[in-house]
């Protein structure tokens, strides 16, 4: 769904580095796939067709944090009378 993203932190020797990937479009979404010591993130299309992937070592992942889009607010304000 158009919103969702992932944010990816990574220790990149000395240093910590942060990368998104965000589905861009109505309709796609944001896939995270693990094997072999390889984290990859891809953001897919209706039909499963990849637009664009970033692949990591997993070992070098401090944090992996997934941001679901929300159809709906999250807070609501309050009105007193």
């Amino acid at each position: 769904m158009r919103g969702d993203r992932v944010e990816i932190v990574i220790d990149a020797g000395g240093e910590v580095r942060t990368y998104e990937v965000v589905a861009t479009r109505n309709g796609r979404r944001v896939e995270i796939n693990t094997g072999r010591g390889i984290v990859e993130v891809t953001e897919v299309t209706r039909g499963g067709t990849p637009v664009r992937s970033a692949r990591f070592m997993a070992s070098r992942i401090l944090a992996l944090v997934e941001h679901p889009a929300t159809d709906r607010p999250v807070g609501q304000e309050v009105m007193e009378p």
